[in-house]
């Protein structure tokens, strides 16, 4: 794909912590704040939380998604309408997501995107809407399981792309530098 950017916007990283995720979604992880409740089991061995609210309304697969080092560079951007995506690391190497907050308009806000950098030890659950792009490995072979609804695999499939995009009833992705011309790069 050769297309020209007029304009360069680089986003600094930031380490994803309670606070800062909040407008994007929840962090999933030991740091997540949640008090945790005893099994009735296993003479208290065993406790178990809820750190995230996790929604879908149809079925729901859980993926493997074994990633690579990409250039830092966003080309699209997409968001989903009907369940809170979840990434969860299984390798313990960090991984970088770019966010933007969940609007009503055709794009996200472009000047406000957020590059979070996880430590291998938290993913995080998105908030239905909230823009991304899939995450960017730092080391080889990142592990991450993706959670999402069965209905946005499909909407991904190449039956539905057209024009380099993919739409469908929960799934909104933009090429962000062709409808935008700004190369968005993370600042590393």
């Amino acid at each position: 794909m050769n297309i020209q950017s007029s304009e360069t916007l680089k986003l600094p990283i930031i380490n994803a912590n309670l606070e800062n995720i909040a407008p994007y979604g929840q962090l999933l992880g030991p740091d997540s704040n949640v008090s945790a409740n005893m099994s009735d089991f296993y003479e208290g061995a065993v406790s178990v939380t809820s750190p995230v609210d996790f929604k879908s309304d149809s079925e729901t697969c859980l993926s493997l998604a074994k990633i690579q080092p990409r250039p830092f560079e966003i080309t699209y951007l997409e968001r989903h309408f009907k369940h809170t995506q979840t990434f969860i690391p299984l390798s313990g190497k960090p991984f970088i997501a770019v966010l933007g907050k969940p609007n009503n308009k055709e794009l996200p806000e472009i000047d406000k995107l957020k590059a979070f950098r996880f430590d291998g030890n938290s993913g995080f659950t998105m908030h239905i809407g909230t823009w991304h792009e899939f995450p960017f490995a730092i080391e080889k072979d990142t592990n991450v399981v993706v959670i999402l609804r069965d209905e946005t695999t499909k909407n991904l499939s190449s039956d539905n792309v057209i024009d380099g995009e993919a739409h469908g009833g929960d799934l909104d992705k933009k090429n962000i530098l062709r409808r935008t011309g700004k190369l968005i790069v993370l600042d590393i």
